[in-house]
Protein backbone atom coordinates (compact mmCIF):
# COMPACT_ATOMS: atom_id res chain seq x y z
CA UNK A 1 0.00 0.00 0.00
CA UNK A 2 1.23 3.50 -0.85
CA UNK A 3 0.87 6.49 1.51
CA UNK A 4 1.57 9.91 -0.06
CA UNK A 5 2.25 12.98 2.10
CA UNK A 6 3.25 16.55 1.27
CA UNK A 7 4.81 19.36 3.29
CA UNK A 8 5.54 22.87 2.07
CA UNK A 9 9.06 22.93 3.51
CA UNK A 10 11.47 20.69 5.39
CA UNK A 11 15.17 20.23 5.91
CA UNK A 12 15.39 16.98 3.99
CA UNK A 13 12.75 14.44 3.00
CA UNK A 14 15.32 11.68 3.45
CA UNK A 15 16.07 12.80 7.02
CA UNK A 16 12.35 12.94 7.78
CA UNK A 17 11.80 9.45 6.38
CA UNK A 18 14.78 8.02 8.26
CA UNK A 19 13.21 9.37 11.46
CA UNK A 20 9.86 7.85 10.44
CA UNK A 21 11.57 4.51 9.79
CA UNK A 22 12.98 4.49 13.31
CA UNK A 23 9.48 5.21 14.64
CA UNK A 24 8.03 2.19 12.80
CA UNK A 25 6.89 3.90 9.59
CA UNK A 26 5.22 1.62 7.07
CA UNK A 27 6.60 0.21 3.86
CA UNK A 28 5.28 2.28 0.96
CA UNK A 29 5.31 5.60 2.83
CA UNK A 30 6.19 8.65 0.70
CA UNK A 31 6.96 12.26 1.54
CA UNK A 32 7.22 15.21 -0.88
CA UNK A 33 8.38 18.69 0.05
CA UNK A 34 7.81 21.90 -1.86
CA UNK A 35 11.25 23.07 -0.68
CA UNK A 36 14.19 21.43 1.07
CA UNK A 37 16.47 23.57 3.18
CA UNK A 38 19.07 20.89 3.84
CA UNK A 39 18.89 18.49 0.92
CA UNK A 40 21.96 16.48 0.02
CA UNK A 41 23.24 14.33 -2.80
CA UNK A 42 25.78 11.57 -3.03
CA UNK A 43 29.27 11.96 -1.51
CA UNK A 44 27.86 14.60 0.88
CA UNK A 45 27.15 17.20 -1.80
CA UNK A 46 24.56 19.90 -1.22
CA UNK A 47 21.42 19.37 -3.32
CA UNK A 48 19.98 22.76 -4.20
CA UNK A 49 16.20 22.90 -4.01
CA UNK A 50 14.61 25.68 -6.04
CA UNK A 51 10.80 25.94 -6.02
CA UNK A 52 8.83 23.91 -8.54
CA UNK A 53 11.02 20.82 -8.61
CA UNK A 54 10.20 17.38 -7.24
CA UNK A 55 11.81 16.42 -3.92
CA UNK A 56 10.54 13.21 -2.39
CA UNK A 57 11.51 10.09 -0.49
CA UNK A 58 9.99 6.68 0.06
CA UNK A 59 10.49 3.99 2.69
CA UNK A 60 11.10 0.34 1.82
CA UNK A 61 10.97 -2.22 4.62
CA UNK A 62 13.34 -5.04 3.74
CA UNK A 63 11.90 -8.54 3.63
CA UNK A 64 13.88 -11.78 4.10
CA UNK A 65 13.65 -12.84 0.44
CA UNK A 66 14.42 -9.42 -1.05
CA UNK A 67 17.45 -8.96 -3.33
CA UNK A 68 20.46 -7.05 -2.01
CA UNK A 69 19.32 -3.70 -0.54
CA UNK A 70 21.68 -1.51 -2.60
CA UNK A 71 20.02 -2.77 -5.80
CA UNK A 72 16.99 -0.66 -4.92
CA UNK A 73 18.99 2.07 -6.69
CA UNK A 74 18.26 0.20 -9.94
CA UNK A 75 14.55 -0.03 -9.05
CA UNK A 76 14.45 3.71 -8.45
CA UNK A 77 16.44 4.51 -11.61
CA UNK A 78 14.05 2.46 -13.75
CA UNK A 79 11.07 4.28 -12.24
CA UNK A 80 12.54 7.76 -12.63
CA UNK A 81 13.69 7.06 -16.19
CA UNK A 82 10.21 5.83 -17.12
CA UNK A 83 8.77 9.02 -15.67
CA UNK A 84 11.02 11.60 -17.34
CA UNK A 85 12.06 9.99 -20.64
CA UNK A 86 8.70 10.49 -22.44
CA UNK A 87 8.68 14.17 -21.40
CA UNK A 88 12.13 15.10 -22.68
CA UNK A 89 13.06 16.39 -26.11
CA UNK A 90 16.52 14.86 -25.69
CA UNK A 91 17.51 11.28 -24.94
CA UNK A 92 17.25 10.29 -21.28
CA UNK A 93 19.80 7.78 -20.04
CA UNK A 94 20.60 6.25 -16.65
CA UNK A 95 24.13 6.83 -15.33
CA UNK A 96 25.41 4.39 -12.75
CA UNK A 97 24.68 4.23 -9.99
CA UNK A 98 21.67 6.52 -9.80
CA UNK A 99 21.57 9.63 -11.96
CA UNK A 100 19.34 10.35 -14.94
CA UNK A 101 20.92 12.39 -17.73
CA UNK A 102 19.34 13.97 -20.80
CA UNK A 103 21.85 14.36 -23.61
CA UNK A 104 24.56 14.26 -20.95
CA UNK A 105 22.97 16.83 -18.61
CA UNK A 106 21.72 15.73 -15.19
CA UNK A 107 17.99 15.98 -14.66
CA UNK A 108 17.47 13.71 -11.65
CA UNK A 109 19.36 12.11 -8.79
CA UNK A 110 18.71 9.31 -6.32
CA UNK A 111 20.10 8.78 -2.82
CA UNK A 112 19.70 5.62 -0.73
CA UNK A 113 20.12 5.66 3.05
CA UNK A 114 19.49 2.90 5.58
CA UNK A 115 17.96 2.75 9.07
CA UNK A 116 17.81 -0.80 10.43
CA UNK A 117 15.59 -2.92 8.20
CA UNK A 118 14.45 0.14 6.22
CA UNK A 119 15.91 1.73 3.11
CA UNK A 120 14.95 5.32 2.40
CA UNK A 121 15.08 6.19 -1.30
CA UNK A 122 15.37 9.91 -1.94
CA UNK A 123 14.61 11.26 -5.42
CA UNK A 124 15.13 14.76 -6.79
CA UNK A 125 13.95 15.74 -10.25
CA UNK A 126 14.53 19.11 -11.92
CA UNK A 127 11.04 19.99 -13.11
CA UNK A 128 10.72 23.77 -13.38
CA UNK A 129 14.37 24.75 -13.19
CA UNK A 130 17.88 23.73 -12.28
CA UNK A 131 20.80 25.16 -10.30
CA UNK A 132 23.38 27.20 -12.19
CA UNK A 133 27.11 27.53 -11.75
CA UNK A 134 27.78 23.83 -11.26
CA UNK A 135 30.82 21.96 -12.56
CA UNK A 136 28.63 19.70 -14.71
CA UNK A 137 25.77 20.22 -17.19
CA UNK A 138 22.24 20.14 -15.80
CA UNK A 139 18.77 20.49 -17.28
CA UNK A 140 15.09 20.37 -16.32
CA UNK A 141 11.83 19.10 -17.73
CA UNK A 142 10.82 22.67 -18.58
CA UNK A 143 14.09 23.19 -20.46
CA UNK A 144 13.36 19.92 -22.28
CA UNK A 145 10.01 21.24 -23.53
CA UNK A 146 7.70 19.79 -20.86
CA UNK A 147 6.33 23.18 -19.83
CA UNK A 148 3.14 21.67 -18.39
CA UNK A 149 4.95 19.26 -16.05
CA UNK A 150 4.01 19.78 -12.39
CA UNK A 151 5.68 18.26 -9.37
CA UNK A 152 2.42 17.15 -7.74
CA UNK A 153 1.25 15.04 -10.70
CA UNK A 154 4.75 13.67 -11.28
CA UNK A 155 4.94 12.63 -7.62
CA UNK A 156 1.84 10.48 -7.89
CA UNK A 157 2.99 8.86 -11.12
CA UNK A 158 6.47 8.25 -9.72
CA UNK A 159 5.00 6.44 -6.72
CA UNK A 160 3.08 4.13 -9.07
CA UNK A 161 6.13 3.46 -11.24
CA UNK A 162 8.30 2.76 -8.22
CA UNK A 163 5.69 0.34 -6.83
CA UNK A 164 5.64 -1.44 -10.20
CA UNK A 165 9.40 -1.96 -10.30
CA UNK A 166 9.55 -2.80 -6.59
CA UNK A 167 7.01 -5.57 -7.10
CA UNK A 168 9.11 -7.01 -9.95
CA UNK A 169 12.26 -6.80 -7.79
CA UNK A 170 10.52 -8.68 -4.98
CA UNK A 171 8.68 -11.26 -7.07
CA UNK A 172 11.21 -11.98 -9.82
CA UNK A 173 14.54 -10.91 -8.35
CA UNK A 174 17.12 -8.52 -9.71
CA UNK A 175 17.55 -9.96 -13.21
CA UNK A 176 14.56 -8.26 -14.95
CA UNK A 177 15.31 -4.99 -13.14
CA UNK A 178 18.96 -5.17 -14.19
CA UNK A 179 18.05 -6.04 -17.80
CA UNK A 180 15.73 -3.03 -18.10
CA UNK A 181 18.34 -0.79 -16.48
CA UNK A 182 20.92 -1.88 -19.06
CA UNK A 183 18.53 -1.07 -21.92
CA UNK A 184 18.28 2.53 -20.74
CA UNK A 185 21.79 3.20 -19.46
CA UNK A 186 25.03 4.34 -21.05
CA UNK A 187 25.99 1.90 -23.81
CA UNK A 188 28.64 -0.77 -23.43
CA UNK A 189 31.99 0.70 -24.43
CA UNK A 190 31.19 4.18 -23.10
CA UNK A 191 34.47 5.71 -21.82
CA UNK A 192 34.37 6.72 -18.19
CA UNK A 193 36.52 7.78 -15.28
CA UNK A 194 35.66 6.60 -11.79
CA UNK A 195 36.53 8.63 -8.71
CA UNK A 196 36.69 6.11 -5.87
CA UNK A 197 35.55 6.84 -2.29
CA UNK A 198 39.19 6.97 -1.14
CA UNK A 199 39.97 9.67 -3.74
CA UNK A 200 41.72 7.34 -6.18
CA UNK A 201 40.75 7.23 -9.83
CA UNK A 202 40.48 4.52 -12.44
CA UNK A 203 39.70 4.86 -16.16
CA UNK A 204 38.17 2.43 -18.60
CA UNK A 205 34.93 1.80 -20.44
CA UNK A 206 31.55 0.57 -19.30
CA UNK A 207 31.13 -3.18 -19.79
CA UNK A 208 28.00 -4.22 -17.89
CA UNK A 209 26.44 -4.62 -14.46
CA UNK A 210 27.11 -7.85 -12.65
CA UNK A 211 24.32 -9.83 -11.01
CA UNK A 212 24.77 -7.88 -7.78
CA UNK A 213 24.36 -4.51 -9.48
CA UNK A 214 28.06 -3.64 -9.46
CA UNK A 215 29.52 -1.73 -12.39
CA UNK A 216 32.02 -3.75 -14.42
CA UNK A 217 34.69 -1.50 -15.89
CA UNK A 218 36.81 -2.70 -18.83
CA UNK A 219 40.37 -1.45 -18.38
CA UNK A 220 42.76 -0.51 -21.16
CA UNK A 221 44.68 -3.77 -20.69
CA UNK A 222 41.52 -5.79 -21.29
CA UNK A 223 41.00 -6.77 -17.68
CA UNK A 224 37.74 -6.13 -15.84
CA UNK A 225 37.26 -4.39 -12.51
CA UNK A 226 34.13 -4.42 -10.38
CA UNK A 227 33.23 -0.99 -8.98
CA UNK A 228 31.21 -1.10 -5.75
CA UNK A 229 31.00 2.66 -5.17
CA UNK A 230 32.29 5.79 -6.84
CA UNK A 231 31.54 8.89 -8.85
CA UNK A 232 31.30 8.34 -12.59
CA UNK A 233 32.50 10.93 -15.08
CA UNK A 234 31.53 10.07 -18.65
CA UNK A 235 34.14 10.95 -21.26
Amino acid sequence: MTFLRFVEETGSTNADMLALAEQGGADGSWLRAGRQMGGKGRMGRVWESPDGNLYCSTLVRLQPADPLPHTLALVAANAVHALVAPLCAGQARIKWPNDILVDGAKIAGILLERAGDAIVVGIGINVAGYPVGLDRPVTSLTAQGASDAKAEALYERLARLFAHWLSIWRAQGLDPVRAHWLLNAHAAGTPMRVILPDGGEVEGSFDTLDRQGMLILRLANGQSRAIHAGDIILS
